[in-house]
């Protein structure tokens, strides 16, 4: 198993350990994890949260007007080239 895929396992397992329902779904370039966070999510939880999809190369929060908020992290399956959009000097 390539050590991208452990990784996303591994943050997937860990959202999941804090009673989060997650998604993962792979890609050419990245494997993709996202979790629904409810609104009666403790803060603690929502720091070890964050602590947990910093891990990964990329991660964000989504949410929305109708109170939906979606964790998502991206783990990359190899490291950037120089002058791929995903390479930090070409993230905004």
């Amino acid at each position: 198993m390539p050590a991208s895929h452990a990784s996303a396992e591994a943050i997937a397992a860990r959202l999941s350990a804090l009673g989060l329902t997650t998604r993962m779904e792979e890609h050419d370039r990245d494997t993709s994890i996202e979790a629904e966070v409810p609104e009666s999510l403790p803060a603690e939880s929502w720091l070890e949260a964050l602590e947990v999809v910093a891990t990964a190369d990329r991660f964000g929060l989504l949410a929305t007007s109708l109170n939906s908020r979606t964790l998502w992290a991206v783990v990359r399956k190899a490291a950037p080239k120089p002058g791929d959009a995903d390479s930090p000097s070409h993230q905004q």
